[in-house]
């Protein structure tokens, strides 16, 4: 028997308010919080929360808080992704962004 997860990225019915799932999304907003709150100058710091909250990441990733995604595994983007001010993605499907890609 399939996880509500296992569900979720299969891209059929699921149900959401699964433990496991409840729990993937708390993480999810409390690493968008702390970005979110994150001085604009801390640079460093805001990359190790993109590469902890994303599924796969290019070199040269940034984005301009406020962001917001559900999941942030089920996202990958490749170089030099830009996104700007109140993103929010909401990656229970897969979301992929290619190379060379600014979301404004």
């Amino acid at each position: 028997m399939k996880t509500e997860k296992e569900k979720m990225l299969a891209g059929e019915l699921y149900f959401s308010a699964d433990a496991d799932l409840t729990a993937d999304r708390e993480r999810c907003k409390d690493l968008c919080h702390e970005y979110n709150v994150l001085r604009p100058s801390n640079t460093a710091r805001q990359q190790e929360i993109i590469k902890k909250l994303f599924g796969k990441v290019g070199e040269n990733c940034f984005l301009t808080a406020p962001f917001w995604c559900d999941y942030g595994y089920n996202m990958e983007v490749g170089e030099n992704f830009y996104s700007n001010h109140n993103c929010v993605f909401l990656d229970c499907a897969k979301i992929t962004f290619g190379n060379n890609v600014f979301v404004a």
